[in-house]
């Protein structure tokens, strides 16, 4: 029990707490903070930086939140910056909600709401943009919240992060806001050096793992779901302690299926020889609820149900599984191939055992609207029908903007149908604002099942109670590769509601292939290293020169997180490579010679061993690629002489090795009557032929007794040789050139002092050892001096292009007229952009025409696109024609500079594009290309973008044009999802 004066001394502590900041935001929160929240926002009031890494809906935004707050108490400005637009929209609701509208500010590529607010959210490329023009609303800013600030490893935005990290005046207080990854006091590291010179005061990395929601691990067999882990033959809690392993019940389950899958040699379908699609429901629209729930074990039956999950907490009867019981074998199996449930039949499953809402991710598009068409067919209902209403209501206000005819082209009535029921599809090819009401009614949980793509775990906050991985393999641009670690921490991270949820779940669907093994391994594992993806571009040399100078700009890039990580790498190496120096150093006094100078001595004798080596190796190619030149002349009935064994001394060939791709491999049968084929292996000197044998015509290779009568007439014809003599010279000796160099060096070995000494032999024991040390050593060097400097280097070939191009003055220092126009250009094909405008190719261009061209710049293929696309105009291919040309100049220039090239030029959508910007309907649109909705949005909204950076960078004629073309996309459904 504390004395009075403990408690006295506690209240005055409490006392000057709530008079803080820090104290008065704590107390407006409605909860108790988490100690690794506390411990950030007392760093942040203490005036340092933080980063703070933590699990997915940990409450990591509370931090940036404090900031915003701390700056608006203390009169300065806070931006709160996000990696993309819909979770910029969705923090500027939150802070308008607590602080109100006029202090809030919204800055995105297509919304402009109170930009001078002293509290602005925007994406960070907008922010860096302000940067390097040297925006006067910089002025008075005292913090900056970077969310998501493990994006800076997205290969191509992650650059942006680091411009902005380096670029900030040291005043600001930067907060950095992560995932959890492994290298996080790495990543400390380098903010320290970047932003606070070092000093450890400056910033404070602060790392938490702990799940506020613990999270349980299953997978689903059937239609029966099991833990993954057990600790001790009960449930294994998450991060308990001891004794972990993967449930033996859920590995009998496995075998189970797999052996009733072989048993019955195929598979059936649970409701073979009914009806499909939406009659394949067994009971009349609109009929009662509980016929469903009779037939599939009934909603509210306790027939083999132990408690609800959230009821649950340990069983007292030590179960193991959350399953249906033994006795359950009706609804063990699902309806797919090997007895997987079906979409549907994991969301009933889900919705008995009170485990909604939930996620599943889907890594394909088509697969996530499927989904919602198998539930509308099955006519599933996870809501009531008067909220179904409501929602109906909702949607058709939110989409009010939207051309009625446009709706059926985007799918709404299904749309609208899902979500009224309670479930709806999420990926990028929707349409936006069918997205972002998806989002919404989620968030507000009206909504309880969600299929989405990998995308949804990368974006807004939206947890679920429960996380489904159909698979555990996914496409990622270039192949289908397997789910990493990091990845699946990211897509099960979105289960347990904070406040809401006990624990949440994330549940993996068992189908042949999947392996419990690995799946304990992804949800164990616990190093995902952030790497970085910066890479110096044109546009950041010219702005980078600008803003300080080509030598202060090569210094920066020296500071940058991929240099810092690139010398890091290179510690260890330079490390072996001070011990390799000093160990040589001891060689070489080991090998001190009275005589003479030994290193001279052992430099000779290594040139000859390297010679004779070479000579050697030399020889051996000469060798093999003499007999398998001999192999590939044998004909079927020769006879020839192996090399000895105890399958014979000589075989008879019976298929020559002529037409074999894979190399020269004749088949033979040995006097011993064994098959086998003949390789350039096998030989150590060139096959002799050494007579010839009729091969009967019936022969075949695969029956032993013919194989065995011709081994016999083999032997009886050819007399077999014997072993080991062979009629030509193996030793072909070494080149004349060759042998005249090891004769010098013989008489220049015989001829030096060190010859005759009589410990020179030990000495030359030592040579050897330092010779094979330096060569260990200057290949290190190499890896050192490959890995340092590179993206300095990288840098200062990109401004001896630009010098050579007149972006850059011919000294590089200075940047030229052409050189700030393309400070203006942040797209990736930044020069071929810059280049069109110099030189006048859009100057005829319509505002149609110009859009057209310019989705070129931004569109690229999915793959599945057709390659050759109709051109729209004459002026259009003529554009599109001198683009090409200055691609192509710009590319031999980078190979000149050895610099990276660029993606080539995509058309594939000036079609599409050209008919928007020229007024025609949405069907119209999508029907003249292979586009889905959401995709033409997206790329609409780029070329948007794009043309806004053409009227800021471009002459007065093509800036009228530039904007009047982005009016003209900017209309109708592209327009629908800006904020209102």
């Amino acid at each position: 029990m504390s004395t009075p004066a403990e408690r006295y001394a506690a209240s005055r502590a409490r006392a000057r707490w709530e008079s803080t900041p820090a104290g008065r935001f704590t107390a407006s929160l409605g909860f108790e903070p988490d100690p690794f929240q506390l411990e950030a926002i007392e760093a942040v009031q203490g005036g340092a930086g933080v980063l703070v890494a933590a699990p997915t809906g940990a409450g990591k935004t509370v931090v940036g939140e404090f900031a915003v707050a701390l700056a608006l108490e203390t009169g300065r400005k806070a931006f709160y910056t996000t990696p993309i637009k819909a979770l910029s929209n969705q923090k500027y609701h939150d802070l308008v909600a607590r602080h109100g509208p006029d202090k809030v500010g919204l800055l995105t590529g297509d919304s402009s709401i109170n930009g001078e607010a002293p509290v602005v959210v925007m994406t960070t490329e907008v922010l860096r943009n302000m940067m390097y023009a040297s925006s006067p609303t910089l002025e008075g800013l005292g913090f900056v919240v970077m969310d998501e600030v493990h994006y800076l490893a997205d290969r191509w935005r992650g650059a942006v992060w680091e411009e902005v990290i380096i670029h900030l005046p040291e005043s600001v207080q930067v907060i950095s806001l992560s995932a959890t990854v492994s290298n996080a006091e790495e990543f400390g590291d380098w903010l320290r050096q970047v932003r606070g010179r070092g000093d450890a005061g400056s910033l404070r990395v602060i790392v938490s793992e702990h799940r506020p929601v613990p999270l349980w691990q299953h997978m689903m067999v059937g239609q029966r779901m099991y833990d993954l882990f057990v600790t001790d033959g009960t449930r294994a809690d998450p991060g308990t302690d001891g004794t972990t392993r993967v449930n033996p019940e859920l590995l009998q389950a496995i075998s189970a299926a797999e052996r009733s899958a072989r048993s019955e040699g195929g598979w059936r379908r649970e409701d073979a020889g009914g009806p499909r699609g939406r009659r394949g429901d067994r009971r009349a629209k609109g009929g009662p609820r509980g016929a469903r729930d009779d037939r599939r074990g009934g909603r509210g039956s306790a027939q083999g149900r132990g408690p609800r999950p959230a009821e649950r907490g340990r069983r007292d009867d030590g179960a193991q599984s959350m399953r249906y019981s033994r006795g359950d074998a009706g609804l063990a199996r699902g309806s797919l191939p090997g007895g997987v449930a079906s979409r549907a039949q994991v969301i009933d499953r889900l919705d008995r055992e009170a485990l909604l809402p939930a996620i599943t991710f889907i890594f394909s598009r088509a697969g996530c609207d499927a989904a919602v068409q198998q539930l509308l067919g099955r006519g599933t209902r996870l809501i009531p029908e008067e909220q179904g209403q409501t929602i109906r209501a909702l949607v058709a206000e939110r989409v009010a903007e939207v051309d009625p005819a446009d709706l059926g082209v985007l799918g709404y009535h299904d749309f609208v149908e899902g979500l009224s029921r309670g479930y709806a599809a999420h990926h990028a090819g929707m349409l936006p604002l069918f997205r972002e009401i998806v989002e919404e009614l989620f968030t507000a949980g009206q909504v309880r099942s969600v299929f989405a793509t990998e995308t949804l775990a990368l974006g807004i906050n939206m947890p679920a109670r429960t996380v489904v991985l159909e698979k555990l393999v996914k496409f990622n641009g270039e192949e289908h590769a397997p789910v990493t670690p990091a990845e699946y921490t990211q897509l099960t991270g979105r289960a347990g509601r904070r406040g809401i949820d006990v624990e949440g779940h994330a549940v993996v669907l068992w189908r042949r292939g999947v392996d419990p093994m690995d799946v304990a391994g992804l949800a164990s594992t616990r190093t995902y290293p952030l790497r970085s993806s910066f890479r110096p571009s044109s546009n950041m040399a010219v702005n980078l020169v600008a803003q300080y100078g080509r030598e202060r700009a090569h210094e920066l890039l020296q500071s940058s997180f991929a240099q810092f990580q690139a010398d890091r790498s290179v510690v260890g190496l330079t490390t072996q490579v001070r011990h390799n120096l000093e160990a040589l150093e001891g060689y070489a006094a080991s090998m001190v010679c009275d005589r003479g100078d030994f290193r001279e001595y052992g430099r000779l004798r290594h040139e000859l061993s390297e010679l004779e080596k070479k000579a050697a190796r030399t020889r051996q190619a000469q060798r093999r690629s003499h007999i398998g030149e001999a192999l590939e002349t044998l004909e079927p009935g020769q006879v020839v002489q192996l090399d000895g064994g105890r399958h014979g001394t000589m075989a008879v060939v019976v298929k020559g090795a002529r037409g074999r791709s894979a190399g020269p491999e004749p088949t033979v049968v040995t006097s011993h009557g064994r098959v086998q084929r003949l390789t350039v292996a096998g030989f150590r000197d060139v096959p002799e032929v050494i007579g010839s044998l009729k091969i009967p015509s019936h022969f075949n290779e695969r029956s032993p007794k013919a194989r065995k009568d011709l081994a016999a007439a083999l032997r009886s014809t050819v007399r077999e040789p014997v072993p080991g003599q062979r009629g030509r010279d193996r030793d072909a000796g070494r080149p004349a050139g060759v042998e005249a160099q090891v004769e010098e060096l013989r008489a220049q070995l015989a001829a030096h002092p060190c010859h005759s000494c009589p410990e020179r032999e030990d000495h030359a024991r030592w040579s050897a050892r330092w010779w094979k040390l330096r060569k260990e050593t200057d290949d290190l060097q190499r890896r050192v001096s490959h890995r340092t400097g590179t993206l300095a280097a990288t840098f200062e070939r990109i401004c001896d292009l630009l010098s050579a191009t007149g972006y850059l003055s011919e000294d590089g220092l200075e940047v030229t007229p052409e050189g700030q126009r393309l400070r203006r250009i942040y797209t990736e094909l930044d020069l071929v952009v810059a280049e069109a405008l110099r030189r006048g190719t859009w100057r005829r261009l319509t505002p149609a025409d110009l859009a057209s061209v310019v989705s070129a710049l931004v569109h690229e293929a999915r793959g599945d696109e057709p390659g050759d696309p109709p051109t729209p105009s004459v002026e259009v291919a003529e554009a599109l024609g001198e683009m090409a040309a200055i691609w192509t100049q710009v590319q031999s220039g980078k190979l000149a500079h050895n610099l990276t090239g660029d993606r080539e030029l995509d058309p594939g959508i000036t079609w599409m594009v050209h008919r928007w910007a020229s007024g025609r309907g949405l069907e119209e649109v999508l029907r003249s290309g292979d586009l889905s909705a959401g995709d033409f949005v997206r790329r609409a909204k780029q070329v948007v973008d794009l043309l806004g950076q053409i009227a800021q960078a471009a002459d007065e004629e093509v800036a009228a044009t530039a904007r009047r073309a982005s009016s003209a996309m900017l209309r109708g459904v592209v327009a629908a999802d800006r904020l209102d």
